[in-house]
């Protein structure tokens, strides 16, 4: 501030010494901002904003780590991220199948909203069935602005390694919805192989056509696909610049086909059958899973940025049946009871979180978007985000957030058992299922009956009727599109099921 600036300041004739000294103050002041317009913001650069490595393991359950009570699955890593952060009990996957959940995350929104309600691309799977399903989009519209998206345009870099599953070429790969790096992201949900060369080819249900994992080409034969993507997140960690960065790590593992390495998978085959929670080779996919939260919480510590980090760790849905055991809860992936939609989340916020803390609040997919947002330290996008809120409160002792209920919608058939095409709404501990087919509701109080073995449809019938008027209401609201009589119903034919390979 040039000299002649200070001498228009002075101080008051009065002999008020509280008064004089304001306006000391209020001068001293004035003279700091004019002569150093930008200390501000040397001081936000000097305070890096939050890194954000966000883990999103395909079709792991709620029960599938020491943490969550697993005496049979080894997760030390993940173990120790949980006692350094904050566990959720409560936490729901947007979709009891992959691909919706994962355009909930990086949208904040509803798949009913979305119009992205199922995996992709799931074809017409029971043509002669007594509905017709929800229509539905094969991609993640480019419309939507992701959390890549709002990241990347705050200075963020930005990759996603590993399965995307949300549409292909030529427009909805990672690379169009806001990331820098896409390694090994296509429009298939599993790789033909998990060991090198990953190649393998699939034939799509009902359509006679072949499809192929043809990604990652280059690698070493017999190199294992969980610790190559490891390698190359990493690499993308370690390799980066002063910039702010946000690595998207959707693992393929721990999905099918079952494989894993040798030598582990021995050493689940001498558990005694009766103390095992799931198949061998699956409890090997998940150890590899542990070495890579491992491996990058390392190069983390390596870089120097573990406390300027914020780790995220999640699943998609619940556990697959032939995996894995998602006891005590009721059924598995595919399904709308508790195993097919609680997943594991733990939260890791460096100076945000209390280190082993437990939260109960449910909390779903969606509120991740703008819980990074809080931690990148930019504004919320409601208009976006639209269904998802900041987790923040509840890392500062609120015990609950300000939203009424969570709502599910699967206009589909399926293939899992125990799954039926559904509308769903939790409201505190009360928790109903409406299925279109066969027709029925159902009502369980889950902090009484975790498992849903008891349905209290008959013994509340006020309850019933209140909430499911408000998940019709929720419905209208986001637009969500219902099944219909399907004129080419035929009770005699027997329904085709997905994930079979049938020929053309």
């Amino acid at each position: 501030m040039p000299a002649r600036s200070i001498h228009m300041l002075s101080l008051p004739a009065s002999n008020d010494m509280k008064n004089a000294s304001s306006w000391f103050l209020c001068g001293v002041l004035s003279v700091l901002c004019l002569q150093a317009p930008s200390m501000l913001a040397k001081a936000l650069h000097a305070s890096p904003s939050m890194n954000i490595v966000l883990f999103l393991i395909d079709d792991l359950g709620w029960m599938d780590l020491g943490c969550q009570g697993s005496s049979y699955y080894q997760t030390p890593h993940i173990d120790s991220l949980a006692s350094q952060g904050a566990r959720f009990t409560d936490a729901y996957a947007a979709c009891a199948v992959c691909s919706p959940t994962r355009a909930a995350l990086l949208t904040g929104k509803y798949p009913a909203r979305l119009l992205l309600t199922d995996w992709l691309p799931s074809g017409r799977w029971h043509p002669n069935a007594k509905l017709r399903e929800g229509r539905r989009v094969r991609a993640l519209p480019v419309e939507e602005w992701t959390l890549a998206e709002a990241l990347r345009e705050a200075g963020y870099r930005t990759a996603s390694v590993g399965k995307w599953h949300l549409g292909s070429a030529p427009f909805s790969l990672p690379q169009h919805h806001g990331f820098d790096v896409n390694v090994a992201g296509n429009g298939h949900g599993a790789p033909g192989n998990y060991f090198h060369p990953y190649e393998g080819d699939w034939l799509v249900p009902t359509t006679g056509l072949r499809v192929q994992w043809n990604t990652l080409l280059d690698g070493v034969s017999g190199e294992y696909l969980t610790d190559r993507l490891t390698s190359e997140a990493v690499s993308f960690i370690e390799k980066g610049d002063d910039k702010p960065f946000f690595l998207y790590f959707p693992h393929y593992g721990v999905h099918t086909p079952l494989q894993a390495k040798r030598e582990m998978v021995e050493r689940y085959q001498k558990v005694s059958p009766k103390n095992r929670q799931g198949d061998p080779v699956y409890a090997a996919m998940v150890e590899s899973i542990d070495q890579s939260v491992g491996a990058v919480l390392s190069a983390l510590k390596r870089k120097g940025v573990e406390e300027h980090t914020m780790v995220i760790f999640a699943s998609d849905n619940g556990g697959f049946y032939k995996a894995t055991s998602n006891a005590p809860l009721r059924a598995n992936k595919g399904a709308y009871y508790e195993g097919g939609i609680r997943v594991p989340l733990l939260i890791k916020w460096p100076g945000v979180t209390q280190p082993g803390s437990v939260i109960q609040e449910p909390v779903t997919s969606m509120d991740l978007y703008p819980t990074c947002l809080e931690a990148a330290g930019l504004p919320l996008r409601p208009n976006q985000h639209q269904d998802g809120l900041s987790l923040r409160p509840l890392f500062a002792g609120t015990p609950r957030l300000r939203r009424e209920a969570l709502f599910w919608h699967f206009p589909h058939y399926n293939q899992h058992p125990s799954s039926a095409p559904s509308s769903v709404i939790r409201q505190g501990p009360w928790k109903l299922i409406e299925s279109f087919d066969p027709e029925r509701i159902e009502l369980f109080r889950l902090d009484h009956d975790l498992g849903e073995t008891h349905d209290l449809s008959s013994v509340y019938p006020a309850r019933v009727q209140a909430l499911q008027a408000r998940l019709d209401q929720w419905r209208r609201e986001v637009g969500a599109q219902m099944m219909e009589p399907n004129p080419d119903y035929d009770p005699t034919v027997k329904p085709i099921q997905k994930g079979k390979n049938r020929k053309p």
